[in-house]
């Protein structure tokens, strides 16, 4: 998954959102912490998270501390010469 098509779930999860919130108002229910200010700043939030989220996993995938496989692969470099 790309995050462009990420970025796209989360807009389609704001959407959704939005069409419950107007449902919920036509039937005269209000919650005070349901707003269209606050489905912004959630859908604002998880947009900022997505290049966070990758990041973090870049790192994570990319650093010769997390796995056995990748301490094995450090050693091997080591011993070569290539690190």
């Amino acid at each position: 998954m790309t995050a462009d098509k990420l970025k796209e779930y989360i807009a389609l999860f704001g959407g959704l959102l939005s069409a419950i919130l107007l449902f919920l108002q036509a039937l005269g229910i209000e919650l005070f912490w349901f707003t269209d200010a606050s489905i912004e700043t959630f859908i604002n939030a998880a947009l900022a998270a997505v290049p966070f989220v990758l990041v973090v996993y870049g790192v994570w995938k990319n650093t010769y501390i997390v796995s056995k496989k990748a301490k094995e692969q450090e050693a091997k470099l080591r011993e070569e010469g290539l690190k």
